[in-house]
């Protein structure tokens, strides 16, 4: 079984995908950390660095079940040919990860994309020139105002994702923060991309953030002010990172990460 979160009747269940080296040095991805903050992240979350000294990441999706369904968060990086094949360390073990859950594909019947790129829409949709939602069943999720960057974000998508979820009717756009079922809720993030989104799950005063990209090392946990070179508005991201760390409406925050070494950490 993969590692999991019990909140309440909620079980957040975290699915890898991959693992591997980052395409670029850390230091150009965080041009503005200090020796002393590498080293604070490092003994945070010393799985990050490998024997090469290169930034490693993991890859994963998180599914969330209870009694009302299965709502994926995010889709991974996909199988051999998926968009994210010219960085991303393909194919990834999804499907895998989702069989060791008791997961089939046609259980999940919503999918929240946090955003739109390649590392986390992998296994949305598959199968080249056939192509097909991997998720028959389900709802996918996406911020209008992503969709409305794409061409910025991601412009590849647009065939290789997007209108192949239209022809299903699949695909659902949200308008900021949204209600999934009770419990749940999308709530938008930008910054990262312009529609970034993360999800909530909450039970009593215990509250799970699965957080996509709001941040992607432990660097930007310990220094949420710390702007990642790949933000497009790093403002608005340092904003939604600094108001996520710093809510104080749970007494017990859960972060599921899909790029630190561990799935969950605990504030």
């Amino acid at each position: 079984m993969p590692p999991s979160l019990q909140v309440g009747p909620y079980t957040v269940i975290a699915l890898a995908d991959g693992a591997g080296p980052f395409f670029s040095p850390r230091s150009e991805a965080f041009p503005g950390a200090t020796a002393e903050q590498w080293a604070a992240a490092d003994r945070l979350d010393p799985g990050a660095l490998d024997a090469d000294g290169r930034w490693r990441l993991q890859f994963r999706a998180f599914a969330i079940r209870s009694d009302q369904g299965v709502t994926l968060v995010d889709a991974g990086i996909g199988p051999a040919d998926s968009p994210a094949a010219s960085w991303a360390p393909v194919p990834g073990v999804l499907p895998a990860s989702l069989a060791a859950a008791g997961i089939e594909p046609s259980d999940v019947d919503t999918v929240v994309l946090t955003h739109l790129h390649t590392d986390h829409v992998g296994w949305a949709v598959v199968g080249g020139e056939q192509s097909r939602p991997f998720f028959p069943n389900a709802a996918y999720l996406l911020q209008q105002a992503e969709l409305d960057a794409i061409d910025e974000v991601n412009p590849q998508l647009r065939a290789t994702l997007i209108d192949p979820l239209r022809k299903t009717d699949q695909l659902r756009l949200l308008d900021g923060d949204t209600p999934l079922r009770n419990g749940e809720r999308a709530f938008a993030t930008p910054g990262h991309t312009p529609g970034h989104q993360s999800v909530l799950v909450t039970s009593g005063r215990e509250l799970v953030t699965v957080t996509g990209d709001l941040l992607v090392h432990a660097i930007q946990l310990l220094h949420p002010e710390l702007a990642y070179a790949h933000e497009m508005d790093v403002e608005q991201a340092r904003a939604s990172r600094e108001q996520v760390l710093g809510s104080r409406a749970a007494d017990t925050l859960h972060l599921a990460t899909p790029h630190l070494t561990e799935p969950f950490i605990t504030r």
